[in-house]
């Protein structure tokens, strides 16, 4: 149960910004935003699935590509180890390849090209793209600005009003958006409106691990990330670069 807030500016000249919290079981192993693929994807950075050698989130910082993968329901009625991990569609994502025909399990992928942020949905029957309008949107396991999410409901006014602050590609411009994040964090983290969350409460084993934050204009993008000190407890968060594997 993934969050993610972008604001989508209204000039082609304009930097999209993203705020992105990733959910997932703490016992699956993950290595943070860093290159981890040079051969088969020379120049993008991610946040590394171990276990399926995927990403959750992916940017090419020189081409400004970013993607994120949210999971959403799906219709499927097949062993999951018959399907193919969604972090593979984050790499193809960002390498020019967005996904038409997936073999996985439901999805929602942000996908960021320059200014322009499309959301393609799988949901088992058929794939669906939404590019969105300027402004600022919200998202997590169901549709885009989802008037039926307790979480969506009652955040996105609130990061609507918290503009980020800049407008250049590297400024720290998160800042009101990340006080936002902090005031969700007063609410207990099984609460349906919360964004960081503990879902073990609602029958999943994933509590929230990280948070990343991007920039992207027409030719760059700039990605940091910051990590929880306890899954599924807030901490202020300290945004920095990739890491540069060893």
């Amino acid at each position: 149960m993934c969050t993610v807030i972008i604001q989508v500016p209204d000039s082609p000249e304009g930097i999209v910004r993203i705020l992105a919290v990733r959910d997932e079981d703490p016992g699956r192993p993950w290595q943070p935003l860093g290159a981890w693929w040079p051969e088969t994807y020379p120049g993008v950075v991610g946040v590394r699935d171990v276990r399926a050698g995927g990403a959750w989130m992916a940017a090419d910082p020189v081409r400004g590509q970013v993607a994120v993968m949210l999971n959403r329901p799906d219709s499927l009625d097949v062993a999951p180890r018959s399907l193919e991990s969604r972090g593979g569609l984050v790499l193809e994502s960002v390498a020019g390849r967005s996904p038409r025909a997936p073999r996985t399990a439901g999805f929602n992928l942000v996908e960021v090209t320059g200014p322009s942020v499309t959301v393609t949905t799988w949901d088992g029957d058929s794939v669906g793209i939404e590019e969105l309008v300027p402004g600022t949107h919200m998202l997590e396991h169901h549709d885009v600005d989802d008037p039926g999410s307790a979480r969506i409901t009652r955040w996105l006014p609130e990061f609507r009003d918290a503009a980020p602050q800049g407008d250049g590609l590297h400024d720290a411009w998160w800042g009101d958006w990340a006080a936002v994040l902090e005031r969700s964090g007063k609410l207990s983290p099984g609460d349906d409106a919360a964004i960081i969350r503990d879902n073990r409460a609602h029958g999943y084993p994933t509590l929230s691990l990280l948070a990343c934050v991007a920039s992207v204009s027409r030719d760059a993008a700039d990605v940091r990330f910051a990590p929880l000190q306890t899954p599924g407890e807030w901490n202020a968060l300290d945004f920095v670069p990739p890491v540069q594997p060893e």
